[in-house]
């Protein structure tokens, strides 16, 4: 009924999430308020470090995408699955390190790496850096130099891949602000550079072609061309390359519409075309790397809000305002998202009114969604919208000055309070006079 495994109705006819009424939950903690599902969490952890072990003998690592959805929480269950972490900021690596994360573990990337967030990254003994470019390359040669150790380094490279996702939301063809290029020779030219330099040890490559896709195609044949550019490496440098990391990118279900391809499925098909195309090459398999973050979260999570106005424009819309929006899902103002909502408190009446789902921001852009199917609503209600575990809480903002919501994990029939809603005083605590 749901598109979250989640999610249930109980005798009430009230929305539950891990067996917890969230009428209840919204009483109890006020709204806007995101809820997330342990147990969904731990599953889906669960099915990608399955499947690595077993289409890949274990001969690999999951990193978890935290830039999907950071708290220290987060970064702790994590830790306990056994995965790594793939962080692109100074700001989650910090997160990790108070969660006690082991740093080996923790992959940092991104586009433009400050020089303090390096520093960092070196004082925390962070396990492998992910570099974008010749500038990135040169500084992390000089930071690791001046403190007498040397960097394990992957590249970004953009593999020419069309990902069938939104144009926001690709990154692996050539015109991406991230990564080296295949088709131009700079990839190739950066690794070698690379392999002169001191301070900096090149064990792998990485690349990303998008995200919410799909099509099972475009991950098999980035895997194709990752496995031949290693070889390539190999046959060129004489440099045997021993991680490949594929990146995420999975795609899952908004809406009842969506049809995701299984996680296991994925991790079958792409393990097949890594070791036929080692082995037509002649080239070790290397160390499997993947960067799951929406797939692992996303589907955990929920947001409720409190419905307020509701405002019909003859012949034109319904409005029904809501008090959230784009401060705390910004996803439909930039690309459309969809997404599935309920009445919480009427989860399975049929959905027969019509409505645009808009925020309380000073803009006519903070909308949730246009045209929304949705049960008749009244000022009280409780609105869900589901599936938002990632991108939501990470993406939120305090535009027009609103505190961000509060976040609570569910487990057992039990709920606890992992981000406290911000308040007002937090909003004015760094201005000064």
């Amino acid at each position: 009924m749901f598109v979250s495994d989640c999610l249930e109705a109980n005798e009430q006819n009230h929305l539950t999430i891990g067996g917890l009424d969230v009428t209840e939950l919204a009483a109890e903690y006020k709204t806007p308020l995101y809820v997330l599902d342990e147990e969904t969490i731990h599953r889906n952890c669960k099915l990608y470090t399955d499947s690595m072990a077993q289409f890949y003998d274990g001969n690999g690592l999951v990193l978890y995408a935290s830039k999907a959805c950071c708290t220290m929480t987060l970064c702790k269950l994590i830790a306990s699955e056994g995965m790594g972490l793939d962080v692109v900021s100074g700001g989650e690596l910090y997160t990790a390190k108070k969660a006690g994360f082991p740093m080996e573990r923790v992959y940092f990337h991104g586009n433009n790496k400050t020089r303090p967030e390096l520093e960092l990254a070196l004082s925390c003994g962070v396990g492998q850096i992910v570099v974008d470019n010749r500038d990135e390359l040169l500084l992390i040669n000089e930071l690791w130099g001046n403190a007498g150790k040397r960097a394990d380094i992957l590249f970004r490279i953009k593999p020419g891949i069309d990902a069938h996702t939104h144009d926001f939301i690709m990154t692996g063809q050539i015109d991406s602000k991230f990564g080296v290029a295949l088709e131009t020779g700079e990839a190739m030219e950066i690794i070698k550079e690379a392999a002169s330099l001191p301070h900096v040890q090149v064990v792998g490559v990485h690349c990303h072609i998008g995200s919410q896709i799909f099509d099972l195609e475009p991950f098999c044949t980035a895997a194709e061309v990752m496995v031949n550019f290693m070889a390539d490496v190999h046959d060129a440098l004489g440099l045997t390359l021993t991680r490949l990391n594929l990146g995420g990118g999975f795609g899952i279900p908004y809406t009842p519409q969506d049809d995701p391809i299984p996680y296991n499925a994925y991790m079958q098909a792409v393990s097949r075309v890594v070791k036929e195309t080692a082995a037509s090459r002649m080239l070790p398999l290397p160390y499997i790397l993947m960067e799951p973050g929406r797939s692992i979260v996303a589907s955990a999570g929920i947001t409720l809000y409190t419905v307020g106005n509701i405002k019909e424009i003859p012949g034109i819309r319904h409005y029904l305002s809501v008090d959230g929006g784009m401060c705390d899902n910004p996803r439909y103002m930039l690309y459309e998202a969809e997404y599935d909502f309920v009445i919480a408190n009427r989860c399975t009446d049929p959905k027969t009114a019509t409505y645009t789902i808009a925020g309380k921001c000073c803009e006519s852009g903070d909308l949730l969604g246009e045209n929304i199917p949705l049960q008749q609503a009244q000022r009280g209600d409780i609105l869900a919208v589901l599936a938002t575990g990632a991108y939501n809480y990470s993406m939120a903002s305090n535009y027009n000055r609103i505190p961000k919501p509060a976040m609570v994990m569910v487990k057992d029939g039990k709920s606890r309070v992992i981000v406290k809603r911000e308040t007002y005083e937090d909003i004015v605590r760094n201005d000064c006079e």
